[in-house]
Formats: structure tokens, sequence, C-alpha cells
């Protein structure tokens, strides 16, 4: 940890920037744990603040940057004591623009407050499930929850898969919805942009050896052999629920509607 002078009393800027060293899918001792990764641009990790430490301060954002570490636009903003951070960017937040957290604010693109001050209606995202944690849900580029109710000591919230949450209202959420909402109609030109994110090719099942896939084997172009798809490791696949029993599933009070494989809705 780097000292500084007492006599001007002024603490070092926090880093923004950090490596982050690949793996290539491998776990301590060089067992490959998750497939299909490698290679891709070497790229720097921008340090995101999801929780609410800078509680009370205003901020002014003085840039709006591209992540290539998540699918939404960043922002860099610098407090009134000097410092910088990084957060996700809101839809239509803009250079100059003024934004606070704290636990009661104005309604206001880009504010953070708890979620018992947020009125019925209104969008929020980067949304706590403990209160102090920072934000866990609703992080990727162009997801908003919409605030349905206020009941006792939660709030309902509308997911952006259709499912509805209770969260406590002492958790913290910031007003709008997540930048970048044209990720979804992203078109991969060629092989070699998803090489450069650090993904490998992918094989079929059925053009694998027995062997390697419970979907291999055969004489040409065969078929599966069986009445289900599995996964490589003979685990049923596709409609298949994966969803452990976690202690937030008392929270659902409305699951989201599932589609079904290989039929348009």
């Amino acid at each position: 940890m780097k000292k500084y002078s007492l006599l001007t009393k002024k603490k070092p800027e926090k880093k923004l920037l950090k490596p982050l060293k690949k793996r290539a899918g491998r776990a301590r001792f060089g067992k490959i744990t998750v497939r299909h990764r490698g290679g891709g641009v070497k790229r720097l990790y921008r340090i995101i603040d999801f929780g609410q430490e800078k509680l009370g301060l205003p901020a002014k954002v003085i840039a709006l940057e591209y992540d290539p570490y998540r699918t939404a636009f960043i922002c860099l903003l610098e407090y009134t004591d000097g410092e910088k951070r990084y957060r996700i960017a809101p839809q239509n937040l803009k250079v100059g623009d003024e934004i606070i957290c704290a636990e009661q604010a104005e309604i206001k693109l880009g504010n953070r407050m708890k979620l018992k001050n947020i009125p019925v209606g209104n969008m929020v995202y980067n949304i706590e499930i403990k209160p102090g944690e920072g934000g866990k849900m609703v992080r990727g580029a162009g997801t908003g929850a919409k605030v349905l109710a206020q009941e006792e000591n939660f709030t309902h919230l509308e997911m952006p898969s259709g499912e509805v949450r209770k969260v406590p209202q002492e958790c913290f959420a910031s007003i709008g919805q997540v930048s970048r909402p044209e990720h979804r109609y992203e078109v991969i030109r060629k092989a070699g942009i998803v090489r450069l994110r650090g993904k490998r090719p992918t094989v079929r099942g059925t053009v694998m050896t027995p062997a390697a896939h419970p979907h291999g084997g055969g004489e040409g172009k065969a078929p599966i052999g069986m009445k289900y798809p599995k996964t490589p490791w003979g685990k049923p696949a596709f409609g298949v629920k994966t969803r452990r029993r976690k202690w937030t599933d008392k929270y659902i009070i409305k699951r989201r509607k599932r589609k079904k494989h290989g039929k348009k809705s």
C-alpha cells in the first residue's frame, strides 16, 4: 500500500484498471473445467462500483466508455471529493449530468436509492439481493426491472425475464434502464470476432467419437440414437430445469415463462 504525505493529507487516487490473468478455462492444476476458452485480445479489467460506498456525495459524469468485459457501456464519475469511479451507465445518460447515491433522492436517471423510496412504475437496474452487498441483478445491456408494488418490508419487481419477485425494501437500486439495448441485435460477422473475444471453436456432438460424446459414433451422418439429447457428460439437455434450490426461491411470486425448444413463441 502506497504511503501519502501527512502535510498534504491527500490520499492516493483509487485504481480504476487492473490486469486479469487469463486461465483459458483451466483450474488450479491445469485441468480444463470450462471448454472452448482461450486466446483473445489483451485487455484490462475496469473496476466497477456496484455498491454505494459514496453515499450522499454527488458525482458528475465526465465520460461514457466501452467496457470489453461487459455488454453495457460504463460511465466515469467524478465525485465532489475528487475521487473517480466507474459505474454501469443507464440509457440516455449524458456527459455533464449529475447523479447521487442516497437513501432518498430525486427520481432522476442514474440516481441510486433504497427500493422503498422508489415510486411504483419506475424502471430500475443494478439491484441488490441483500442490503449492503452491492448490485447483483439486472446489469446486462438493455435490461431493466419494473417496480410493481410496495408491500410490508418488500418491493415487488418484474424482472426482464417476466419473473415477479420480492426484494427487501432496504436494498438499493438505480433509476433507469441499462444502456446499449441494441446489443441483442448484434450480428457476429465472422469467426475471427469470436476468437478475439477469447472463445475457441465448438464442435457438434454427432461428429465426435462415442468416447467423447453420447451423440457420437455411427457411419456417416447418423442420428443421436436416443430419445432425448444429452450433454457431453450424459445429463439431459434442452428443456430440463437446471436451477438448484436457492434461498431466494421463497421470494419468487411468479415464475418466468419458459420457451419450448425448437418452437417460435
